[in-house]
Parts: structure tokens; sequence; C-alpha cells
């Protein structure tokens, strides 16, 4: 569903302004499940202008946001990668790895793989909102306005 708000203005030397775009944001919970990759997908609706940030909730780290891409380093020189993928229409979420994800033991499993929480933050890609530093998630939902009690989960697999 969209909103679109339109407004007249006079003055012929003033800077456009999407004004029909606004930010929100939702958590999806849900387990990377195997097939070719190990992913999530997320439905969504949103203009092709839009961005779309990702994060993780990161247990281990004192339920700390971190945006995707993210790279965790394992034992034995094992690489795993978070990486999330967007359109218009759809979110995906997926790891990659220099190894084989279904030797992971179960608490590796557990850590990052199984009852992941994501969160999945709709920003409008105006020229002006370019000095927000991303990889600061507190600082995205400060600079957007964003309402955290607001935000809905969806479960998917």
């Amino acid at each position: 569903m969209g909103l679109f708000i339109f407004s007249c203005d006079n003055d012929n030397n003033s800077n456009f302004v999407d004004h029909d775009t606004y930010s929100h944001m939702k958590d999806v919970n849900g387990t990377l499940n195997s097939g070719n990759t190990y992913s999530i997908n997320v439905p969504i609706n949103i203009e092709s202008t839009d961005v779309v940030l990702v994060y993780r909730r990161d247990v281990a780290n004192g339920n700390a946001w971190q945006l995707l891409p993210k790279t965790y380093y394992l034992t034995g020189g094992r690489v795993l990668d978070y990486n999330a993928l967007f359109s218009s229409q759809n979110v995906e979420i997926y790891t990659e790895a220099n190894f084989n994800q279904s030797t992971m033991t179960s608490s590796e499993a557990n850590t990052y793989l199984n009852n992941q929480t994501f969160r999945v933050v709709l920003v409008p890609a105006s020229s002006a909102k370019t000095s927000v530093d991303y990889n600061d998630y507190h600082a995205v939902v400060k600079y957007y306005n964003l309402d955290e009690s607001k935000v809905k989960t969806i479960k998917v697999n």
C-alpha cells in the first residue's frame, strides 16, 4: 500500500523533494534453510528508488544490530558471510561460506542459522539523506525518526 502526498509550489526555483516515500522497518524471524543456498526470502513492496537496509541481531554480542553484509570468522579458517539482495518485491537474506554449511556443529547452526532475527529498514533514497552512518543502526533510527515500538514481526519458513 502506498502513500502519496501532493503539494503545490509556485516557486519555480525550488528543488523537487520526494514526499511519497516514508521510512519504516519490520523484523523477520526464521531459519536460514538449506537449498542451493542458506536463505530467507521476505516479500516487500517498495519504489525502485528506495533503499533497503538489512541488519542482523547478533545475540552473542549483546543483541547488537549489525548491517549486512557481515563476515564471521569461525574456527579452522572457516568464513561465513551474511548478504542481502533486494528488488522492489523481495529481499533475499542469505549466507555464503568457504565450507559446506551443513557440516556446522549444532551450536554453530543455532548461533548463525537457526531462529535468526533480521530487521529490514526501508528508507527513501533522497540525495539529502546521505549524512547518516548506515553501519550504526541507532544513528539510522534517529536520523529517519523510526519508532521501534511499531516494528511488525513476520515469521518465515
